[in-house]
């Protein structure tokens, strides 16, 4: 067995750089624990109460498109996250495999804005939770404690988060089961089943919701799986993300809808929790606080990596140390707790509505990244070009994932529906933001398209002699 000291430390010694065959460890199931813990919190409670609060539909035609729009945005997760074991390296600096060395900072710069707006966004959420539990504890205080520690778990990394997953996954699942048996345990109200109903445009707002959220996660998956044998092969992680990102998601979906259906009709969507669940109530707000900290970690971890992996754009010979890595997330911390102490009052709509508009920019990126890695290069990368300075095989840009990407981006700006940016066609269905769709469909065959004539062209220069 190797040595803890050495093999095993407290504090990740990774950053962006490959992981060794020799350090890899753990199994497909902790893929599992991870993305079914994240996602049973506050956030996505929140959003399945909506499906019945906003949407109107009634709890059969809820729970199917709440399922529906996660199994099918779960493909796009998991086929991510896949991806780490045969790479060995976070999925940002994969990128540069697919877009070129500098072409792929523009992705990295949106995903760490992406993670840097989700870390404040939950601290802000972490402090509030914390007062409603303890109210003399005063806001500032409530934000930096969560703030600090989300860091501390970020910062010890890699296996730490996936140990906590691996606990929060039996304590959280049991808390939500239990709050499930505890509501259809006591006196529903009379039209419980019959509130709301079925409309289109509702029904398939919530699907396109479930698809938006799992696609969200896409940029950091294979973070987390980078560490495991790279003889895993792409089924077992694939099963295991899928499973979990699907079920945790649906299952809290499905219990912010119940809770809503369970109190009268306006109910706050976390009042109807504490009210449907009675004395439970109170367990599941500490639960639930506890599951933010340790979500916002992964936010944390994700910002770290993208910001050296910007750095390390420019100075291909720097191997971040521990010390580094430290050092980012004490500004980071800093710098989002101060925009946190100065949250309005609707900050954290605000900054969702943003993060929601910024996911144009991850759809496309999202097509180019599975088809490359799955059609084109079917999973073989030169790991060592990755980190030349000037991409070795793949270039400083490769245009033509550059060409797609933006042509994937501004399909989908008419079709928009973001608190940000309404387009001319954005309510073809009312409430449902089908930009998505039009994105995958653009970006997938063009990108393909473009690639495999760029493979053809190289190829006939070769046998020509007008490249060695």
């Amino acid at each position: 067995m190797p040595q803890m000291s050495r093999q095993d430390p407290l504090i990740e010694h990774h950053t962006v750089d490959y992981v060794p065959l020799a350090e890899r460890h753990g199994k497909a199931r902790d893929l599992f624990t991870l993305w079914f813990s994240t996602n049973i919190a506050p956030l996505p409670i929140v959003t399945g109460a909506m499906v019945a609060q906003v949407f109107h539909l009634n709890l059969l035609w809820g729970l199917l498109a709440i399922a529906l729009g996660h199994l099918l945005g779960g493909i796009v997760i998991a086929l991510a996250s896949a991806q780490g074991p045969r790479m060995g390296i976070p999925q940002m600096v994969q990128s540069r495999g697919q877009f070129g060395r500098y072409g792929a900072l523009l992705i990295v710069f949106f995903a760490a804005l992406i993670y840097i707006g989700f870390f404040i966004s939950n601290i802000v959420l972490a402090g509030k939770s914390i007062v409603g539990i303890v109210p003399s504890v005063p806001v500032p205080a409530s934000i930096l404690i969560g703030a600090l520690s989300a860091t501390a778990i970020g910062v010890i990394g890699y296996r730490f988060i996936h140990t906590l997953n691996r606990i929060g996954t039996w304590v959280m699942g049991s808390a939500l089961l239990a709050g499930f048996v505890y509501i259809f345990a006591h006196d529903l109200p009379a039209d419980f089943l019959t509130r709301g109903g079925f409309n289109a445009a509702g029904w398939l707002a919530t699907v396109s919701l479930g698809v938006i959220w799992q696609i969200s996660f896409s940029p950091y998956t294979s973070d987390y799986s980078r560490y495991l044998p790279a003889d895993i092969g792409i089924t077992r992680p694939f099963i295991a993300t899928y499973l979990g990102a699907t079920l945790g998601t649906i299952l809290s979906f499905a219990f912010g809808l119940v809770a809503a259906l369970a109190t009268p009709e306006g109910t706050e969507a976390m009042v109807a929790v504490k009210q449907a669940t009675g004395a439970l109530g109170p367990i599941l707000m500490v639960l639930f606080l506890l599951n933010i900290i340790s979500h916002n970690a992964l936010n944390l971890y994700g910002a770290v990596l993208s910001i050296i992996t910007s750095i390390q754009t420019f100075a291909s010979r720097w191997t971040p140390s521990i010390k580094v890595r430290v050092v980012l997330s004490g500004v980071i911390l800093a710098g989002c707790c101060l925009v946190a102490l100065g949250a309005s009052a609707d900050f954290i709509a605000q900054f969702i509505g943003l993060i929601l508009a910024l996911l144009l920019v991850l759809v496309p990126w999202a097509s180019i990244n599975l088809i490359d890695f799955y059609l084109i290069k079917r999973g073989v990368y030169d790991i060592a070009s990755i980190f030349q300075a000037d991409g070795g095989v793949y270039g400083r840009f490769n245009l033509h994932a550059i060409v797609a990407y933006f042509i994937g981006i501004i399909v989908q700006l008419p079709f928009a529906n973001t608190s940000l940016y309404v387009g001319p066609w954005a309510n073809l269905v009312e409430g449902a933001d089908l930009s998505w769709l039009v994105g995958l469909a653009v970006t997938c065959p063009l990108y393909y398209c473009l690639a495999t004539r760029g493979q053809a062209q190289k190829v006939r220069a070769v046998k020509l002699g007008y490249t060695d």
